[in-house]
């Protein structure tokens, strides 16, 4: 049986996730929502980045990318800014998905799946 590793582990969530090879990102959220959809995309996409960067991998290993927008209005925005971010020849498989998010002044969240 193998382990879980887990990182930043709260009382109700871990950012992130390592198990079998595979890595599991929490839904990532911008911290500065006062930013029009590119922006707040962008800086969701940078703690991606990051945490992928932690567990020892990158954006060119993702698995499965699951994008939640408050408004499909904003999708040409949205996918502008990931545009930008994604590899060419490595774009993931990715549901967008518009949702009700925890918190209104949030227009985004991303959740990654990807291998180590």
């Amino acid at each position: 049986m193998s382990n879980i590793e887990r990182f930043d582990v709260g009382p109700r969530l871990s950012e992130m996730a390592v198990h079998n090879g595979v890595v599991y990102l929490a839904g990532q959220v911008p911290d500065d929502a006062t930013q029009d959809i590119k922006g707040q995309t962008a800086q969701v996409l940078g703690m991606v980045d990051r945490l992928l960067a932690r567990a020892g991998t990158d954006k060119t290993k993702i698995l499965r990318a699951q994008l939640y927008i408050k408004d499909l209005a904003d999708l040409p925005g949205m996918n502008e800014a990931w545009d930008a971010w994604v590899p060419a020849g490595h774009t993931p498989p990715r549901a967008t998905v518009q949702a009700h998010l925890a918190k209104p002044e949030w227009k985004i969240e991303v959740v990654i799946t990807a291998m180590v």
